[in-house]
């Protein structure tokens, strides 16, 4: 049985001999071949090199072809920021003013970057096809909706009962588009990756996110395709709607703790998969906490059915290769893996004590420290950034936005002292009051004036 028949297998909830692997190598694929993310991301020749030299160093059972949430959303007319090591992100909102939709430019698969997408994912199929499944990602409704919108659309959720859900169906026709060019270029999986679900009650969810995303899990369904629906940041409050919903299987990141996804996907007949530490682990650990992760993610998983191995996320560009090839070996021997797990704790841990937080009493001024992953590329963490930017400038005080990326030690040194519990966050003062949840920008700037009060 091939590496990619596994995985099909787990995804349809059936036995396998094995746990499916598949690294979510986005633009990591660029640091493979020694090109930055904004080359990557325009060139399918770079994208068919990086996934064949995944593949070869990796040994997946499936891969994603290309792991980039703006792609639908630069069509439509929304405006990029690119980096050198994430995905763009979004920089301008089209329907920020209001709800015209036919202000937007005309989406087409033939636009934009995805005709070279599309020529990847042919290209790959034919050279490594037979062997690997691959994944086609499409924007979710709700974090396409927020491209366009920007984060106004979260308040609209309460009061623009008419605007958003024509807004939500909207994007589900984007995303039924896409499906059908996945689909005949080759993909095996269609993986709707809505990240800002981590963002929304589990109330708002049922009322205007689970009919578009079972509409294009349908979809999916009826073309004869498998589907995922891929959630970052905490999303534990949503598990149980999520696994509602119709799609094949639910992929979530290192903030969910993988055994209460494995109730929830388990009782709804559903495959599921994560969630291996981006940054902790796979970019700034060793190859033995590598090892330590994976059996972790294994054993809450709870062996069984319908476990696919994965990291939390995109992986970071500068990812350590040979912490993946651990994972990789462990995955296809299972000495390695009894091996891993007689693995001694690790010696110490991390206590930061050279990176000092400020007093935050003495200051002249309220500090948010906001906690992200990258908001260069991370959309629930580009949104949290905004709202405390914006949160400030509205603020008749004097407030300082700061942000921490746990892509690096100092955000994890402040995610720590801070004692953050999920990302991305915001605190202020010195204290969390935002876990992945974005805040409405009164109540932000009313804690702004209780952090300056206490002063």
């Amino acid at each position: 049985m091939t590496g990619k028949e596994i995985l099909l297998r787990a995804l349809r909830f059936q036995p396998t001999p094995r746990e499916p692997w598949v690294p979510f190598v986005g633009v990591h694929g660029g640091a493979l071949i020694g090109v930055d993310a904004k080359e990557y991301l325009q060139n399918s020749d770079h994208i068919v090199a990086a996934l064949k030299e995944a593949k070869n160093r990796y040994r997946p059972d499936g891969l994603p072809v290309v792991f980039d949430l703006q792609l639908e959303a630069e069509i439509l007319g929304c405006e990029l920021s690119w980096a050198k090591e994430t995905p763009p992100s979004v920089s301008s909102h089209p329907l920020g003013e209001d709800y015209d939709l036919s202000g937007l430019n005309e989406f087409s698969t033939t636009k934009g970057r995805l005709p070279l997408v599309l020529d990847a994912i042919r290209r790959v199929k034919a050279d490594i096809g037979e062997e690997v499944a691959l994944y086609g990602l499409l924007t979710g409704p709700l974090t396409l909706a927020m491209h366009l919108r920007g984060d106004d659309l979260l308040l609209d959720m309460f009061d623009e009962l008419e605007e958003v859900p024509k807004l939500f169906d909207f994007c589900a026709r984007i995303a039924c588009q896409m499906v059908d060019a996945y689909l005949e270029a080759g993909v095996d999986v269609v993986a709707v990756v809505d990240p800002m679900v981590s963002q929304i009650s589990p109330e708002h969810f049922s009322q205007f996110i689970a009919a578009p995303s079972n509409r294009i899990f349908d979809y999916v369904s009826d073309k004869g395709g498998l589907s995922s629906l891929f959630v970052c940041g905490n999303a534990t409050r949503n598990l149980e709607v999520m696994a509602a919903t119709r799609c094949n299987n639910i992929s979530v990141d290192e903030n969910v703790d993988l055994s209460a996804l494995a109730r929830f996907a388990r009782a709804a007949g559903k495959s599921f998969g994560g969630n291996l530490q981006l940054t902790v682990v796979l970019l700034l650990g060793d190859e033995n906490a590598a090892r330590r992760d994976a059996v972790r993610c294994l054993d809450q998983a709870g062996g069984g059915v319908g476990f696919v191995l994965a990291p939390g996320c995109d992986l970071p560009y500068a990812v350590k290769p040979a912490n993946l090839m651990a994972v990789a070996a462990l995955v296809h021997d299972p000495y390695q893996l009894e091996v891993a797990r007689k693995l001694p704790p690790p010696e110490s841990s991390d206590t930061f004590e050279d990176i000092h937080v400020p007093d935050y009493k003495s200051e002249s001024g309220v500090i948010v420290d906001v906690i992200t992953l990258d908001s260069a590329g991370c959309a629930p963490c580009a949104y949290m950034v905004k709202a405390a930017a914006e949160a400030a400038n509205a603020y008749d005080g004097k407030v300082e936005v700061r942000e921490h990326k746990i892509t690096c030690r100092d955000g994890l040194g402040y995610m720590k002292k801070l004692k953050v519990t999920a990302i991305p966050s915001i605190c202020v003062d010195g204290r969390e009051a935002y876990a992945s949840i974005i805040p409405d920008r009164k109540d932000l700037i009313a804690k702004f004036r209780e952090a300056a009060a206490a002063k």
